[in-house]
Order: structure tokens, then C-alpha cells, then sequence
């Protein structure tokens, strides 16, 4: 059992699947991974939607691909879920309860590819302080080089956050793998996800990841990774 927490996998409804049969050969690429539940994320952007917009069409891509999955057996459960873009005033956003994972307090936070600032830092911690929803920073590894962490492991940890990190993070050898092993050993690190969009560039890679964290650290980290993604979403 294990739970890919970051997808693109819900058809047309961002820039992941582009068709219902591209989300499901991604679905059967998961479940040969050993894949048994995904969380679907599509992007959540403020200033081009508003909540009941994408909701709609998140709610309406879900139904049409869950029809096409009862025609297959063996294919991992679908959680609904979005993945929201950082914005100015985010913690006081109404919106969040709408998007959050599951229905539950947990909501997937997306930061820009910027530099960021103290007062940013103070917003994301505002989510759970102001609206009692735990923020899930999505692909830490995206915001960091392997030389320069820009300490963001280390703020991340005094906030009230968990952290998600990609797949790739521990597959790319080198001081990139052996910094994401040392976060992930000191629980810098609690969720992983593919970040899968396609067939082509962006395909599920999970079972990689987990195969190396199994065989850096046993079986029991990986067990520490679901325990903290079943208290996510049960």
C-alpha cells in the first residue's frame, strides 16, 4: 500500500491528462508501481478561477474518468484534491475549505519560483492559525539547488506544515539523492508524490523512490511515510 500524493491525473482540467485514456494508462502505470491510492491535485490558480469554477470542472473530469475505471480492475482509488498557488492574502481565503484534501483539514500549497519572503513564511503559517487547515508544501525539491538550500528545510520545520517532495528528488544520484535521504531521515520530509502529468515526460515514478528509501532505511520508513499520508486523508 502506498499513496501517490501529488498528481495531474484527472483529464483536460490543467496542464496533466490531456484525455480520459491518457489518465487511465497513468492509473495502470501507478498500479504497477504498487500504487493504491492518488490524490489528485490540479493546479488551483486565484487569479484566473474562482473555487466553484474549478470545482465544477475538477467534480465533472473526476465523474468522467471514474466511469471509464469500471471497465478495469486493480487500479488505485481516486482522492480529490487541488493544488493551490501561493497568493497575498491566502490565509484569510474562504476558498481554502473548498479545496482542501479530501475534504479535511490538509490543503497542498504550491510556492513561487521566487525568492521568498518573511512575511510569506508568516502567511503560511497563518493558514492553520487562522483557518485550522495544515498546509502541505508541495515539491520542496523544486525550491532548492543541491548547493543551497536557501534554509527553507529548516523554516519549513518550525512551522506548522508538512512537507511533500518528488519522487525524483531521490533518484537523481549524488548530492542531490544524499541531501533529500538527510531530510527525509531527520523528518524534514513526511509525504511523497510523482507530480505525474503524462505518458511522455512526466510519468508516475514512485516505485523508484520508495525502492531506494526501502533500501537506505528499511521497511519501517516507509511505514512512517504512510502513517503520516493515512493521517492525511482518513
Amino acid at each position: 500500500m502506498f499513496i501517490d500524493f501529488h498528481t495531474h491525473i484527472l483529464p483536460g482540467i490543467d496542464d496533466g491528462s490531456a484525455s480520459v485514456e491518457e489518465s487511465i494508462e497513468l492509473l495502470k502505470k501507478e498500479a504497477e508501481q504498487g500504487i493504491t491510492r492518488v490524490v489528485a491535485t490540479p493546479h488551483f490558480y486565484a487569479q484566473h478561477d474562482t473555487p466553484e469554477e474549478f470545482l465544477e470542472r475538477r467534480n465533472k473530469a473526476f465523474i468522467e474518468l471514474s466511469e471509464e475505471m469500471k471497465k478495469y480492475s486493480g487500479l488505485p482509488e481516486i482522492t480529490l484534491g487541488a493544488e493551490v498557488y501561493y497568493y497575498r492574502g491566502i490565509a484569510d481565503s474562504e476558498a481554502l475549505d473548498l479545496l482542501t484534501l479530501n475534504g479535511k483539514r490538509f490543503i497542498l500549497i504550491e510556492m513561487p519560483m521566487t525568492e521568498w519572503t518573511e512575511s510569506m513564511y508568516q502567511e503560511i503559517e497563518a493558514i492553520y492559525r487562522r483557518r485550522g487547515i495544515t498546509p502541505i508544501m508541495a515539491h520542496m525539491d523544486r525550491y532548492i539547488s543541491p548547493f543551497a538550500t536557501h534554509k527553507i528545510p529548516e523554516k519549513f520545520a518550525k512551522l506548522p506544515v508538512l512537507v511533500q517532495a518528488n519522487a525524483s528528488f531521490f533518484q537523481k544520484g549524488g548530492f542531490t539523492s544524499n541531501l533529500a535521504f538527510r531530510l527525509l531521515k531527520v523528518d524534514k520530509i513526511q509525504l511523497l508524490g510523482s507530480d505525474c502529468h503524462n505518458m511522455t515526460t512526466r510519468v508516475p515514478n514512485l516505485s523508484g523512490a520508495i525502492e531506494a528509501i526501502e533500501k537506505k532505511f528499511g521497511k519501517e520508513m516507509i511505514e512512517r511515510i504512510n502513517k503520516y499520508g493515512e493521517t492525511v486523508l482518513n
